[in-house]
């Protein structure tokens, strides 16, 4: 380990690598945090895609493959909307960031690891969700597109791993939490990630666009059906950093 202390304080490349192990572990010591942010969307995508998987969607594509796109956007936004903001809120109220900076050692880098430590989650929603479809329905994404879309996904979740830690800023553990699950399921439900979006009312066609759940949703979309999602991503970058103006600015204001 790169990690050396200096008159008290912890310095060095160390410091990081220490902090994801331990939200790792943090993670996988909260077994309802497995059930609810990759075996409930699994479970939801096993369900649907057994009884449409293999009816043609959009682009001719069956809907099991389209599925792995919306359904692999509700799992990788739902862990890293709520883990990193989570996790935070417990550490700024526990006193544990407090701690961290007395000590020397940087509080950006505990907060950074927070993000880190959450991205295998995500991966494991993708690889599960492509699994399961392999599973039932059989091969309905190639490799090369599996490896587009699990890139996508995992870069397309920073604006709301931002969000998460803007929010776990200043709020308490619980008041994170629901807040952010007020956020996740409204916008998981009106960008027809679970749902196709003819099966929703009317209104919500004029709500959708503006999410940035639906922005993702359509560039994932587009590594199966080779859409122009030039004008997604952008709304995406835009999002991205509003969310990250936000937690700057909740960041510069954290008191520990």
């Amino acid at each position: 380990m790169s990690t050396a202390v200096v008159d008290g304080k912890v310095l060095g490349g160390g410091v990081l690598g220490v902090e994801v192990a331990e939200g790792l572990r943090a993670i996988l010591r909260e077994p309802t945090a497995l059930f609810f942010t990759v075996l409930f969307p699994v479970g939801m995508f096993a369900l649907f895609a057994s009884l449409f998987g293999n009816r043609p969607g959009p682009a001719g594509i069956p809907y099991a493959a389209t599925m792995v796109a919306t359904y692999g956007t509700y799992g990788v936004v739902s862990v890293m909307l709520t883990n990193p903001g989570i996790r935070t809120a417990e550490d700024r109220t526990t006193g544990w960031l407090r701690v961290k900076k007395v000590s020397g050692a940087p509080v950006g880098a505990t907060v950074a690891a927070k993000v880190i430590s959450a991205l295998p989650y995500a991966v494991l929603v993708v690889l599960a969700l492509a699994a399961v479809s392999l599973a039932v329905v059989g091969p309905v994404l190639g490799i090369g597109t599996a490896l587009r879309l699990t890139a996508v996904l995992l870069l397309g979740s920073l604006p709301f791993a931002l969000l998460s830690l803007a929010i776990g800023f200043v709020a308490s553990p619980n008041a994170t939490a629901a807040i952010l699950s007020a956020v996740l399921f409204p916008m998981v439900i009106a960008s027809g990630l679970w749902f196709p979006p003819e099966m929703l009312p009317p209104f919500v066609d004029g709500i959708a666009p503006v999410l940035p759940t639906y922005q993702l949703a359509q560039v994932a979309l587009g590594q199966l059906t080779g859409a122009d999602v030039t004008g997604n991503g952008l709304v995406l970058l835009l999002m991205t950093a509003v969310a990250g103006a936000l937690a700057g600015w909740a960041y510069r204001n954290l008191r520990v």
